[in-house]
C-alpha cells in the first residue's frame, strides 16, 4: 500500500517570483520535473505549475519498465512524473530505431516524487510523502527566503557551437524522396526532422531553461533532471490529457513568425488560418488523431471541438486542433497512451509507414524529442505535453542538441519547409549562443 501524502497549503502574492524560487530550490535534487503552463488559461488544466522532486538516485527511485509502470498505475494510489521517448513505439509497433544517439535517454522514465508541490489560484500545495512530512515547513522557508533572495545570472562560459546534422542540399534531398513516397501512395504526410547539436560543450541547464521559458512563454513548458540527464522544453502542445472519462488531444500541425508590428502580426496570423497547405496538414493530423482516439472511446464519443484555430505565442503562431472523447470508467490509463502513440503530429500520416520511412531518412534517433513529459495524478487522470522547441543535454557526455521538423506533404515548397525549421529552432540557438 502506497503511503498517503500531507497535504499542506500556503497561501502566496508573487506566482513568478514563486516559480523562479521554486526551480531555484529544486538544484539540490537528482530526479526533478517542472511544468508551467506559463499563466495560459487552460479549460483541461488542472494546476498553473507543479514540481515534483525525488531526493535518492534516479537508478533507486525511477521506473522504466513498462510493465512495472502498468502495475502502479492500475494501483490508482500515488503521483508519476516523468516521459516516454519517441522510440517507445518500438514497443507498441513492428518498429526499430537504430540511428546515432547522442544523448543516451532511457526509452522511459517515471519516479513518485517524495516532495510534490502544486502552484493552483494563489496558493501553494504541498503534497509530502509521510516520511518527508517533517520538511515542509523549513522548505516553504527556504522557498519563501529565495523569493527576495539574489537571482542566479548566466555563466560566462563559451557558447556552444551549433552544427547542423543535416545541411541545406541534403535536406532537400530528403524532402524529394519524401515526395516520391507520397506521389507513389506509401503515405500522404510526413514529419521530417533535423538535429542541432553541440559537442563538449557544458552549459548551466536551469539558466538555459529560464531564458528558453522567457523568450517564449508557452502553455507546456518543462525542466526535468535525472542525474546528467536534463530536458528544457518549452514546447506549446499538448498530446494527450486524461480528465476522469474525458480524453483531450491538441495536435499542432501549421506555424507562422510573429509580425514586427501588430498590422504585419494580424496580417500574419489571417494568413496562416486561411493557408490552403497549412489547413490541410492540420486537417489531416486531426482525421489521425479523431482514428486513434477511437480504438479507446466509447462508440460515438469522439468529437472535434475546435478545428485549425490559430493561437498567439511569443515567438510565433499555430494552428491548433482540439479533438475529444470519452472513455469508459475502468479503462486503463497507459492503454489510453499505447493506442495512441507517438503523436500523430509528430509521425504523419498513414503513422506506422509515416513512421518506417522518416525513421531510414532521420540521421539522429528522436530519443526523448517528438516524446512526451508529464504526470499520471491517483485517480489516474493525467497529463502529457508533446517535447518540442526544447534543449537536451547529456552532462557526462558534454553533448548538447535540439531537433526540429515540418510537415511535409504532396504541397511542400522544399525551400518554404527548411526555413520552417529555421524558424522553429531560433529560439533554442539564440539561447545557446546568447544572443
Amino acid at each position: 500500500m502506497i503511503p498517503l501524502r500531507k497535504h499542506q497549503i500556503f497561501t502566496i502574492q508573487d506566482s513568478l517570483k514563486i516559480k523562479d524560487a521554486l526551480l531555484e530550490w529544486s538544484k539540490k535534487f537528482p530526479s526533478v520535473v517542472w511544468l508551467d503552463s506559463n499563466g495560459h488559461k487552460d479549460p483541461y488544466g488542472f494546476f498553473e505549475a507543479a514540481l515534483a522532486v525525488e531526493q535518492t538516485d534516479m537508478s533507486d527511485a525511477g521506473v522504466e519498465n513498462i510493465d512495472e509502470l502498468s502495475a502502479i498505475i492500475d494501483k490508482k494510489h500515488d503521483w508519476l512524473f516523468g516521459y516516454f521517448s519517441y522510440d517507445f513505439k518500438n514497443d507498441l509497433e513492428d518498429l526499430e530505431s537504430r540511428n546515432f544517439d547522442g544523448l543516451s535517454f532511457p526509452k522511459i522514465h517515471f519516479f513518485r516524487p517524495s516532495k510534490l508541490i502544486l502552484l493552483k489560484g494563489g496558493e501553494l500545495h504541498f503534497l509530502y510523502l509521510e516520511a518527508d512530512t517533517n520538511d515542509i515547513d523549513n522548505d516553504y522557508l527556504q522557498i519563501k527566503n529565495a523569493v527576495d533572495g539574489p537571482k542566479a545570472v548566466m555563466g560566462s562560459s563559451p557558447s556552444p557551437r551549433i552544427h547542423l546534422r543535416v545541411h541545406k542540399d541534403a535536406y532537400f534531398e530528403k524532402v524529394a524522396r519524401l515526395l516520391e513516397h507520397i506521389h507513389r501512395g506509401d503515405l500522404y504526410e510526413a514529419n521530417l526532422c533535423q538535429e542541432f547539436y553541440a559537442t563538449d560543450t557544458e552549459i548551466d541547464p536551469w539558466q538555459t531553461y529560464f531564458r528558453l521559458n522567457e523568450i517564449s512563454r508557452p502553455p507546456f513548458a518543462a525542466f526535468m533532471r535525472l542525474g546528467e540527464r536534463y530536458l528544457m522544453c518549452a514546447s506549446p502542445e499538448r498530446y494527450l490529457r486524461k480528465m476522469g472519462q474525458n480524453v483531450i488531444s491538441q495536435p499542432i500541425k501549421g506555424t507562422s513568425r510573429r509580425g514586427n508590428n501588430g498590422k504585419e502580426d494580424e496580417a500574419l496570423r489571417i494568413a496562416l488560418s486561411m493557408d490552403e497547405k497549412e489547413r490541410a496538414e492540420n486537417i489531416m493530423i486531426t482525421d489521425l488523431v479523431r482514428n486513434d482516439l477511437s480504438k479507446s472511446a466509447l462508440k460515438g464519443s469522439v468529437l472535434v471541438e475546435e478545428l485549425c484555430r490559430v493561437y498567439t505565442y511569443k515567438q510565433v503562431h499555430q494552428m491548433i486542433s482540439t479533438v475529444i472523447s470519452k472513455v469508459a470508467k475502468e479503462k486503463n490509463p497507459l492503454e489510453i497512451i499505447k493506442q495512441t502513440f507517438p503523436m500523430g503530429s509528430m509521425t504523419g500520416a498513414p503513422k506506422i509507414s509515416a513512421m518506417k520511412i522518416i525513421e531510414k531518412l532521420e540521421e539522429t534517433k528522436r530519443g526523448l524529442y517528438s516524446g512526451a513529459v508529464g504526470y499520471f495524478a491517483p485517480n489516474g487522470d493525467f497529463d502529457f505535453n508533446v517535447v518540442i522547441r526544447s534543449i537536451l543535454y547529456n552532462a557526462a557526455e558534454k553533448y548538447v542538441s535540439f531537433s526540429v521538423g515540418s510537415a511535409i506533404t504532396s504541397k511542400s515548397n522544399p525551400e518554404k519547409e527548411y526555413q520552417e525549421c529555421l524558424l522553429k529552432a531560433k529560439a533554442m540557438r539564440s539561447v545557446l549562443e546568447k544572443g
